[in-house]
């Protein structure tokens, strides 16, 4: 299909970007693109300026700032899942980017449009809530800082405000005892994710004493299994463990679509979890 019509500027700061975001309540911001022209192709959303912040200077890269990363938010998938920094101190970020789509779309899609798009079957929203990572943005009010629990605030809709856009996120840096892994279920290498699972766990003389488990499309926003992580603490790795992650789907509400009704994806969120939290702690 043809987009609807809509006027396109290409602003050369983040300054005059932030104005010309503020300046239309109905304008959309383009980096990679690679979530936002599907949505205009299909009409699904309609837009009267396109904000094209792809070419601004200083929004990409990974950056150590201490005990956390600061990735910007026109850093690419590809980029984020090489990114040595990004592997060794926020392995299950490099993961999760791995799994996006095809080469492709990771060499063009961006982790802050990812992010802004705020789409429940993304795969890197549901990990950066996890991480309890902090999402940082721009206004020409100055910056705020928007912890991850808070940014999602419904299906395709986050909670930044008129005049603002993403400049990028704070993820801390989890160390000694911690693993990770990204489970994730699709129909094809390219299709979204019917259910994935971001988990993080921490665990010390075969106990757990810590658990954080993001969901993917398990509600109109990406989800914590907050049950399943209370009940993974203080559980020895083996049958415990597994019993544990039978919680995964407690408290979620997931979509009825042609891939997979409520059900079903409850299901998948328990298997998945179990799969996910067994490998981040090295069980077999």
């Amino acid at each position: 299909m043809i987009p609807a019509r809509f006027d396109y500027t290409r602003p050369g700061t983040l300054e005059e970007a932030c104005a010309a975001v503020a300046a239309d309540e109905d304008a959309k911001v383009l980096a990679g693109g690679q979530s936002l022209l599907p949505l205009l192709r299909l009409r699904l959303a309609y837009p009267t300026t396109l904000v094209d912040i792809g070419r601004l200077p200083g929004l990409s890269g990974v950056h150590d700032r201490g005990e956390h990363l600061f990735v910007g938010a026109l850093t690419t998938h590809d980029e984020v899942m090489r990114a040595p920094l990004v592997r060794e101190s926020c392995p299950l970020l490099a993961m999760a980017a791995a799994t996006v789509a095809d080469p492709a779309v990771r060499h063009r899609g961006t982790l802050g449009g990812s992010l802004a798009h705020a789409d429940p079957a993304g795969d890197l929203p549901a990990v950066v809530l996890a991480l309890d990572g902090v999402l940082v943005a721009r206004s020409a009010e100055g910056e705020r800082e928007i912890p991850a629990a808070e940014f999602f605030a419904d299906y395709l809709e986050s909670t930044l405000e008129p005049g603002e856009i993403l400049v990028g996120v704070r993820l801390p840096k989890l160390g000694a005892g911690w693993g990770f892994h990204y489970e994730k279920f699709h129909r094809t290498a390219q299709a979204w994710a019917i259910v994935g699972v971001a988990a993080a766990v921490r665990r010390s003389d075969g106990v757990v004493q810590e658990a954080r488990i993001g969901l993917t499309n398990m509600g109109p926003t990406p989800v914590r299994a907050r049950t399943a992580e209370a009940a993974l603490r203080g559980v020895e790795v083996g049958d415990g463990l597994r019993r544990a992650c039978e919680e995964a789907a407690e408290g979620t509400s997931p979509p009825a679509d042609l891939h997979g009704q409520p059900d079903y994806r409850r299901h998948l969120a328990r298997v998945l979890t179990r799969r996910a939290v067994l490998a981040a702690v090295g069980a077999p």
